[in-house]
């Protein structure tokens, strides 16, 4: 995942993620969204990362598990 600062949109993609083609792909919500388009990175803008980890605070959604294999945030 990458921010470059609070305006900037959050970009995930399956390519640079460490856990790619791992058993953690099977519930992943990148996976999900990605499954029409397994080419293309996902989007999320900042509102909807907050709204993320509000929900995964709050035990309701899994943690996101995407981790750059670059080592990049």
């Amino acid at each position: 995942m990458r921010q470059t600062d609070n305006t900037n949109p959050v970009v995930i993609d399956c390519h640079d993620c460490m856990f790619r083609d791992t058993a953690a792909c099977v519930d992943c919500v990148v996976t999900f969204l990605c499954r029409e388009d397994r080419g293309a990175p996902v989007v999320v803008d900042l509102a909807e990362v907050r709204a993320m980890r509000l929900l995964d605070s709050a035990g309701l959604v899994p943690p996101l598990r995407h981790r750059s294999a670059s080592g990049a945030i």
